[in-house]
C-alpha cells in the first residue's frame, strides 16, 4: 500500500508516518520545504517526500497519483499570512479530497471533537465544511475526531514560564478539558488507515480524564520537580478584547485568543470509554505518563535547576 500523508512533519503527523513505515507501508509525506521534512529524520527507508501544499490544488495531483490512501494532519489555525482555517481546513482539504478522487483513493480525515457547521469558533466550521465535502464526495473516508493535544498545550504552559518559571493561562483556568495523547490519536489513525471495515465511520478519540489548565500546570510542576509552580492568569476580559481584533484584522494570535476564550468557558469535556470498548488495543494514556516519556531538555524553558538530577 502506498500511502500520502498532508501534514506529515507535525506533531502527530510524524508519528502516523512512522507507524505506518514500521508496519512495512510505502509513504509519502506532502511537505513545502523537503529539507524541512528530510531534518526531522521522516527520510527513511520506505518514507517519501514529496513537494506539495493544500492550498495549490495543481501541487496535489503529483503528489496523489498511484496512492492507496490518502491522511489528513493538516491545519491553518496557526499559519501566517494566507495559512488560515479557511485555506487549509476547509480549501485545502477539499482539493486534496478531489486529488484522492482522481487517484482513485480512500482518505482518512483528521478533525476535532465538536466540529459543527455552526460552531462559535472558525476553525470546527471550516473543518464542519471539509468533512461534509468528504461525505458527499464519493471518496471511501474515515473520520478521526479528538479532543486538545497533551504535548501542545504542556509546550505552551513550559514555553509561555520563560524566566520566571511561571506557566501563563489564558483566563481562570479552571474550567475541565480533555487532553490526549498525540500518540493515541496517532495509533487510532493507524488502524483507521489499514482497517478497511472503518470506512465510512466517524471515531472520536480522547484522554482518560479531564483536566483544568490549573491541574495541567500543577502536573508539570510535579514532572520537573517544584510543586510550588504558579501560573500567572491573563485575565478573561483581555483575552475577550484580544479575540474581538479578529473581526477587524483576522490574525493568528486572535485566533487563538478566540480558542483560549472558548476553551476557558465552553463545555471541554469528552468521554472517551466508548471508543476503548470497542477497541482495547489502543492505548488511553495519561497526561503524567505522557510527560514521563518526555526528557526534560524538552522543557527548557523552565529553568533546568528545577528539574531532578
Amino acid at each position: 500500500m502506498i500511502i500520502l500523508v498532508a501534514g506529515g512533519t507535525g506533531r502527530l503527523g510524524s508519528l502516523v508516518v512512522h507507524r505506518l513505515a514500521a508496519r512495512g507501508h510505502r509513504v509519502r509525506v506532502l511537505t513545502r520545504d523537503p529539507a524541512s521534512a528530510a531534518a526531522t529524520g521522516l527520510a527513511a527507508e520506505r518514507v517519501q517526500t514529496v513537494t506539495g501544499d493544500v492550498r495549490d490544488a495543481t501541487s496535489l495531483q503529483p503528489a496523489a497519483d498511484g496512492v492507496d490512501l490518502v491522511i489528513s494532519a493538516v491545519h491553518g489555525l496557526t499559519g501566517p499570512g494566507r495559512v488560515t482555517p479557511a485555506s487549509v481546513d476547509r480549501d485545502g482539504i477539499i482539493n486534496l479530497v478531489d486529488a484522492a478522487r482522481a487517484a482513485g483513493a480512500e482518505f482518512v480525515l483528521v478533525s476535532a471533537i465538536g466540529t459543527t457547521a455552526n460552531h462559535p469558533i472558525g476553525l470546527f466550521r471550516m473543518k464542519a465544511v471539509a468533512e461534509h465535502y468528504l461525505h458527499t464526495s464519493g471518496v471511501p473516508w474515515t473520520i478521526v475526531r479528538s479532543t486538545a493535544f497533551a504535548e501542545l498545550y504542556l509546550d505552551l504552559l513550559a514555553q509561555s514560564a520563560g524566566r520566571s518559571g511561571r506557566p501563563v493561562i489564558f483566563g481562570r483556568g479552571d474550567n475541565p478539558i480533555n487532553f490526549v495523547a498525540t500518540d493515541d490519536v496517532a495509533a487510532l489513525i493507524e488502524l483507521a488507515a489499514l482497517d478497511a471495515s472503518t470506512r465510512g465511520q466517524l471515531f472520536e478519540i480522547g484522554g482518560p480524564r479531564n483536566l483544568t489548565f490549573v491541574e495541567l500546570t500543577k502536573i508539570l510542576g510535579n514532572r520537573i520537580g517544584d510543586n510550588a509552580v504558579r501560573a500567572r492568569h491573563v485575565p478573561r476580559l483581555v483575552v475577550r478584547a484580544l479575540a474581538a481584533t479578529g473581526h477587524l484584522c483576522p490574525t493568528a494570535p486572535a485566533r487563538l485568543a478566540e480558542l483560549a476564550l472558548y476553551m476557558d468557558t465552553a463545555d471541554m469535556t469528552f468521554d472517551s470509554s466508548p471508543l476503548h470498548d470497542r477497541y482495547p488495543q489502543l492505548p488511553a494514556t495519561n497526561v503524567a505518563e505522557v510527560l514521563r516519556g518526555v526528557p526534560p531538555e524538552m522543557w527548557t524553558p523552565i529553568p533546568m535547576r528545577r528539574w531532578p538530577a
